[in-house]
């Protein structure tokens, strides 16, 4: 008897319109908080939500990621919601202005989730990989759209403190297994795998991550790589978040060179270059000497 709890998958099923992923995508970050790591990716208003995000369309992102729970280390936790409050209007706007732009929500919370696809989202970014909310692969089973699959251990106030592992790409890889496993089980089909950069792991264990990164394609799964502007880069090259694009380019190009089908970014124009240079590398016959 064959088993289909682990099958490759290369297009998304967003609400009825397929994406693929034969060429890797942008994802452009919307930040609906105060008080996320990046201040250039914060906005709030109905003006600067729509600024933002026509800009981001405009310079080719593929897809939009909003989020109203801030990530990053130490982030104070918010009411649900406050966060309801944050991210449906603004999900309501973006559908109303750019109805053909894929919208995913990025949140722990299955009722978010819940009510977010129900105002138009296509796509649940969950960084906790279910295990902040016991419902929330029920919910995304029930709901029928794809899933992103995250790797952390604890909370943004939490997970700093848990970076001890006895084989970093190993459990990891352990981790999506067991997720995978359940996930289809309840009939979920489109999953995508984000490693975690900077999500309970070391800046050594990051960038062994991103070395490794072609080793979790044994899922046969898209990977996502979320590496804009993290403390990784700007902690290596002695500066602070704004000035860590270059860097985020860098490490964008070798994540696609090591497998990535989409980025996670602040920065859309740069990642979609950085994707059709890294693309022409690709198409250049290889010479026979």
């Amino acid at each position: 008897m064959q088993n289909n709890a682990f099958y490759s998958n290369n297009t998304l099923n967003l609400r009825g319109e397929l994406l693929h992923l034969d060429t890797p995508k942008v994802m452009g970050i919307l930040n609906i908080t105060p008080d996320s790591f990046y201040e250039g990716s914060r906005v709030s208003g109905e003006k600067e939500i729509l600024s933002q995000a026509a800009q981001m369309i405009e310079e080719g992102a593929d897809l939009l990621d909003l989020g109203g729970y801030s990530s990053r280390p130490g982030a104070s936790a918010i009411s649900e919601s406050e966060e309801c409050n944050r991210v449906l209007p603004a999900i309501r706007l973006l559908k109303d202005h750019f109805p053909k732009t894929p919208l995913s929500i990025d949140t722990f919370r299955s009722t978010i989730a819940r009510q977010a696809v129900d105002q138009g989202a296509s796509l649940i970014n969950d960084i906790s990989g279910g295990e902040q909310d016991p419902q929330m692969f029920e919910t995304v089973a029930e709901l029928g759209v794809p899933y992103i699959l995250m790797h952390m251990r604890g909370t943004p106030q939490t997970m700093t403190t848990l970076t001890q592992y006895d084989n970093l790409v190993k459990d990891v890889a352990d981790y999506f297994h067991k997720k995978i496993y359940l996930l289809r089980q309840l009939g979920v089909r489109d999953l995508i795998l984000d490693p975690g950069f900077g999500f309970a792991k070391t800046a050594e264990q990051n960038f062994e991550l991103l070395q490794r990164l072609r080793y979790f394609s044994i899922f046969g799964l898209p990977l996502l790589a979320g590496l804009s502007r993290k403390a990784m880069i700007w902690k290596t090259l002695n500066t602070d978040p704004a000035g860590a694009l270059n860097g985020t380019t860098t490490l964008n190009t070798i994540a696609l060179a090591n497998g990535a089908s989409i980025l996670r970014v602040h920065d859309v124009r740069e990642a979609v270059e950085c994707i059709a240079l890294s693309q022409k590398i690709k198409q250049q016959p290889i010479p026979v000497s």
